[in-house]
């Protein structure tokens, strides 16, 4: 192993021994004492099997697994519309195993691109605390012996592992459902809308523009936080491999959900290869997916997002265990924003199995993890195909296309383009791989707003003209549940092409397509709890250096210790926000996670 990658895992797993162990002894307990279907009640056992009668009597029987689908299937996300179909299908496949599958239950799924820069978006990252709560709820029956999670999109992913790893005595599999084929390019999307942001597009061609580029179902087709989830299951072993990207309506997307289910009935604990979750989730899947996080430029809210699945297996990862491996892991890919490719192009040119082999051969990932595979992790650095109408896999060995994945031996940037940022403003991280390096240091006076539809209408009076250092507070999960901030990248954007010093430093979150304005996100402590981002006054000079790790507010010290915070703005109501009181409150800090429900469960 690499030796920076070795002493950050072994770094974790010292750290996380106690509340680690607890946990492999609350899934073991669970196993024995499962409250399964020999033990239900004849009643509770026919309530259960009520619903499909085509399966009753082998349910009856006992004689086979029941997995449990969770879904997170509706249409109004373009990538979970594909899920249609699947528990039917995945009930026929199931029956050629000899198993069962029922529909457990449904798990919400926003999108965050319908509501970005708009009320909804402050319900945006509670959603995943909601979907684990709903996870729960689905395999609280008692009457399933495996489970298939159905989920792709930006809090999905996560909130099913947090709510599926309290059930970690279970065997599961996470089952993607692919990108839509590329649309529009990502680079011309964003030409289109800087020129929206500056009047030199009409509405009409914005509209043309996005429908041109979100066209079909699957995925977004940029690397963004959907994307960098079905990336992190790969490399967790979470997968059938090579599935991440491969595309909905095919053969062999078909054909690997098909070998998905049947895997589930195959690891179960009444055969002779058990490999429940909370197994596979342990210290090393966790590093893994924070190796791969770094080596393809994925999406921010990840650092938010593995702590909290961490925590609900009982491991604890901090932003130092991501600094010091991104100190480490190289940059081997270059996928849209840190590049100009897709990801269909990505898959084209090797994909995950590429790099997953260039990570493994470079002592980057940890191989010896259990996955839901029979064949480990180097399984995934192969590639799927159907060959004689039967599923394959083949190794890949070389990358199809250098501009967009490289080996570890010539890697785009010898680091992982994640820094964590300290001073006096509090502690941030910011994503440096699609920045250019001269703008990893931004020293000019801050503007300071409470909300990005602010900072807009500042941009379009022209007030924001010059070097500038745009600070936006009052965003943080205890404020109003951390929105994205993506409807600032255009203006921000068109001022940085301007020729001005441009930073963006907030309590909130940068959308995980976070692009070439450098940006100090997750501010923590977060202004509502007094941190000094609160403190921050207009024309206050303020230095984001992303070289040195710091930010600060170059304020007179004894100055600076004698202000009073900012006052909070009051709690906003409508779009059921309101609702999610309860959520804000018990929400811990950026760096755990941002989780009501894991600060609420003692986790």
């Amino acid at each position: 192993m690499n030796p920076a990658v070795s002493a950050v895992t072994d770094r974790i797993i010292e750290r996380s021994r106690p509340t680690r162990s607890a946990y492999l002894a609350l899934i073991e307990r669970e196993r024995e004492t499962w409250i399964g279907r020999p033990s239900l009640g004849c009643a509770n056992l026919a309530h259960a099997y009520a619903g499909t009668p085509e399966d009753r009597d082998a349910m009856k029987a006992g004689d086979g697994m029941n997995i449990g689908i969770v879904t997170a299937y509706n249409d109004m996300l373009s990538a979970h519309a594909v899920y249609y179909r699947y528990p039917e299908l995945m009930k026929v496949w199931a029956r050629e195993v000899g198993a069962t599958a029922q529909v457990a239950g449904g798990v919400p799924a926003m999108c965050d691109g319908v509501t970005q820069g708009y009320a909804g978006m402050e319900l945006s990252l509670f959603s995943r605390d909601t979907i684990a709560l709903a996870t729960a709820i689905a395999l609280s029956h008692g009457t399933f012996e495996g489970a298939a999670l159905l989920g792709i999109c930006d809090k999905i992913v996560p909130g099913l592992l947090m709510g599926a790893l309290r059930f970690g005595h279970l065997p599961m599999v996470l089952i993607p459902g692919g990108p839509m084929p590329s649309g529009l390019a990502n680079k011309t999307k964003a030409a289109v809308r800087e020129r929206f942001a500056t009047g030199d597009a009409s509405r009409e061609e914005l509209l043309d523009s996005e429908i041109a580029a979100y066209h079909t179902t699957g995925t977004c087709t940029f690397f963004g936080t959907a994307n960098t989830n079905q990336m992190m299951m790969e490399v967790m072993g979470l997968h059938m491999p090579g599935s991440a990207f491969v595309n909905p309506g095919t053969k062999l997307r078909q054909e690997l959900t098909r070998a998905a289910t049947h895997r589930v009935a195959a690891i179960g604990w009444r055969g002779d290869d058990y490999r429940p979750l909370g197994w596979c989730v342990d210290e090393k899947a966790i590093v893994n997916a924070a190796v791969g996080l770094l080596a393809t430029g994925g999406s921010t809210n990840h650092l938010l997002h593995v702590p909290a699945i961490a925590r609900a297996a009982g491991i604890v990862i901090d932003w130092e265990d991501f600094d010091r491996l991104s100190c480490a892991v190289p940059t081997i890919a270059r996928v849209y924003p840190n590049g100009s490719a897709d990801v269909n192009a990505f898959e084209a040119a090797g994909g995950m199995p590429y790099v997953i082999r260039q990570l493994l051969e470079g002592g980057y990932l940890h191989g010896d993890i259990l996955t839901v595979n029979a064949d480990g992790l180097a399984a995934s650095a192969q590639k799927p195909s159907i060959e004689n109408d039967t599923l394959a896999w083949k190794p890949v060995t070389e990358s199809g296309d250098e501009t967009i994945v490289r080996p570890v031996t010539n890697p785009f940037s010898p680091d992982g383009g994640m820094r964590i940022l300290a001073g006096n403003i509090g502690r941030a991280c910011i994503k440096v791989s699609a920045v250019e390096r001269e703008r990893w240091i931004v020293e000019a006076p801050a503007r300071v707003f409470i909300d990005q539809l602010d900072v807009l209408e500042a941009f379009k009076r022209g007030e924001l003209e010059q070097d500038v250092v745009v600070v936006v507070r009052f965003q943080g999960p205890r404020a109003n549940g951390m929105p994205e901030l993506h409807k600032l990248t255009p203006p921000l954007g068109v001022l940085q092409n301007r020729g001005f010093r441009v930073a963006l430093v907030t309590d909130g979150r940068m959308s995980g397509a976070s692009g070439k304005v450098p940006c100090a996100i997750h501010c923590s402590p977060e202004a509502l709890l007094d941190g000094a981002i609160g403190l921050i006054r207009d024309g206050d000079m303020i230095r984001v250096d992303a070289i040195n790790g710091t930010l600060d507010a170059l304020v007179d010290p004894a100055e600076w210790a004698a202000r009073v915070p900012a006052p909070a703005p009051p709690p906003a109501t409508g779009m059921g926000r309101e609702l999610f009181g309860m959520f804000r409150g018990l929400s811990d800090e950026a760096e755990k996670g941002a989780s009501a429900v894991l600060a609420g469960a003692g986790l």
